[in-house]
């Protein structure tokens, strides 16, 4: 299903397959991600909860940490996002064959400082490349809890607070989460 015929990428997209834990395909080689903690997972969870709720009512799917999704962007070949909403064509045991519409970057500890918000941006960079509409960046150390990327506007990003509702727009129209919940 995918539309990647590069021999070397196939060969990694197989490698993949067998790599335990997660891991995408960045800069030619597989990179491992660090298991996550206590309340980044949850809040993962409660957003892949709400956005299965969505999927259930108005179409599309939900994904929860782990699956990955492939990508043909010359520095990357796949993305394993902390939860999705997907639109795309299904892919059956395989790794989708595209980017989700809706990608969630829960951050962990590791993931602050001015290396690691490099590293954050040429993601998003990325996921938007690839075809992604929306990125949330989720960090549940700051008073802006969810930052939400837009493909149309991509450094500008509207951010939400404690005791408010969370969109994706237009990755998942109608769809709203209260903040408050990746809390829980």
């Amino acid at each position: 299903m995918s539309t990647i015929s590069d021999p070397l990428t196939e060969k990694l997209i197989a490698d993949l397959y067998r790599t335990e834990g997660k891991a995408e395909i960045v800069d030619g080689r597989i990179v491992l991600m660090s298991p996550t903690g206590d309340r980044p997972n949850v809040a993962a969870g409660e957003i892949f909860i709400s956005l299965h709720a969505y999927a259930k009512r108005h179409g599309g799917k939900a994904y929860s940490d782990n699956a990955a999704f492939l990508a043909d962007l010359p520095s990357r070949k796949s993305f394993c996002p902390d939860a999705a909403y997907y639109t795309g064509p299904r892919a059956g045991m395989k790794f989708l064959p595209i980017p989700p519409d809706l990608a969630v970057e829960v951050r962990s500890e590791g993931d602050y400082g001015p290396g690691a918000e490099r590293a954050m941006a040429k993601k998003r960079a990325d996921y938007f490349a690839a075809g992604t509409k929306v990125v949330w960046d989720v960090d549940l150390d700051s008073e802006e809890v969810v930052k939400v990327y837009r493909a149309a506007a991509p450094e500008v990003p509207t951010a939400y607070r404690r005791g408010e509702l969370a969109e994706a727009e237009p990755a998942v129209p109608g769809w709203q989460m209260p903040v408050d919940e990746l809390f829980e």
